[in-house]
């Protein structure tokens, strides 16, 4: 028992100081978790060893994170709302693609590593970006809506990422799992047409009485949540984007408005886990050996990721500020982008330093973009033009 309660209790310590300090400089509380997960991990105090175990109970705050995000806002009543977030996307791919293929012949790299750096670009990290929204009240902004849609679209698009893994490791792709994911997607997608012509979902009584019973609320609300998670990855999509739509059902039922209240204490405890394990990631003495790599890879991707999102947004008539204060926003690698690297290297497309660096670089770059976004934000975006609020949040 002393072995387990003395890392979580120097864990919650740790933390505890961390985000007094934050709050003082008015920085998310994330960026306290991350830090924890460097200076307690396998590299500096030793505290926290079993990483990969931390980083699987992790998971469960994306989902957590997710699941929130969607009961908090509601899906876009236009088809404006929705082109122009997808728009924007696209733009991006394109443009990081050819970032990607300058690099690629400037390096000499091979075809295959050129495909996986494009694909890392297409990832940015949805629990960072919510967070800071979140935290500054910017997410039912018209910007701010807009990022989020974006984001929701990258995580539908991490089936067909993963196709394109399969195809690169030479392993066998079937009818099926090329299919089922665009199955998936256009279901989701007339789902979200529903919910956005009904203002209220009938209920059946066994959910009303859930309200009245605090256990029947955390079990039924975390089946729900886990649920469509486990649903949406079994579909060769991600599991938080299962959550994401789980929140949306759930948002305009009425019954359950007792959810937020009974989960709220969980998606805490394992958000700031999740980004606890980005801190453990980072392998200090693989990052001293070649700092050099590592430095210069993370500096580009912030640089070369904010000002290809920037450029996205000018391109759909935003202006500078806005379009370099959400290019900062999606500057960095997201956590999908580590799954990426994780899947290329189990398949042997790419040797174990280019993972490794990989690896450092996105976990770097999860753990400066907050500052990186602050600094973003305080010489490009005046708050009181930004926060216009575009959404309404969902009606209990």
């Amino acid at each position: 028992m002393n072995e387990f309660l003395f890392p979580l209790s120097q864990m919650c310590l740790f933390i505890l100081a961390l985000m007094v300090l934050l709050r003082r400089v008015k920085q998310p509380y994330m960026a306290a978790y991350m830090l924890a997960g460097v200076v307690l991990g396998p590299h500096v105090f030793k505290t926290i060893t079993q990483v990969h175990e931390i980083e699987a109970i992790g998971e469960i705050g994306i989902l957590l994170l997710m699941f929130f995000l969607g009961m908090e806002i509601n899906v876009p009543d236009s088809r404006s709302q929705l082109s122009r977030p997808i728009t924007m996307q696209l733009i991006k791919i394109v443009l990081s693609f050819l970032f990607a293929v300058v690099i690629g012949i400037l390096t000499r790299w091979p075809l295959i590593n050129i495909i996986l750096i494009a694909l890392l670009f297409i990832f940015n990290s949805t629990a960072v970006v919510t967070e800071y929204l979140r935290k500054n009240g910017e997410l039912a902004s018209p910007l701010g809506s807009n990022i989020l849609n974006m984001l929701v679209f990258q995580d539908a698009l991490l089936g067909p990422a993963m196709i394109i893994l399969q195809f690169l490791g030479n392993e066998s792709v079937t009818f099926a799992s090329l299919i089922l994911p665009v199955f998936i997607s256009v279901l989701v997608m007339l789902l979200f047409r529903f919910i956005r012509n009904h203002r209220s979902m009938p209920l059946l009584s066994l959910f009303r009485s859930v309200g009245r019973d605090h256990d029947l609320q955390v079990f039924s609300g975390l089946l729900i949540c886990l649920g469509f998670g486990v649903l949406a990855e079994l579909s060769g999509l991600s599991s938080a984007l299962g959550s994401f739509v789980a929140g949306i059902f759930i948002g305009r039922m009425k019954a359950f408005s007792w959810l937020e209240k009974s989960l709220k204490p969980f998606k805490v405890f394992f958000a700031a886990l999740f980004f606890l394990s980005i801190g453990l990631r980072l392998d200090l003495s693989y990052i001293k050996a070649d700092y050099v790599n590592v430095l210069i890879g993370t500096l580009l991707v912030l640089f070369s990721n904010c000002f290809l999102s920037a450029l996205a947004f000018r391109l759909l008539q935003y202006n500078w500020r806005e379009s370099f204060y959400a290019g900062a926003l999606l500057s960095q690698t997201g956590e999908f982008g580590i799954l990426v690297l994780s899947l290329a290297y189990k398949s042997q497309i790419i040797d174990y330093a280019f993972f490794k660096t990989g690896v450092a670089i996105t976990a770097l770059t999860l753990l400066i973009s907050t500052v990186w976004i602050s600094v973003f934000r305080r010489f490009f975006i005046r708050s009181k033009n930004f926060a216009a609020p575009a959404m309404i949040q969902n009606p209990r």
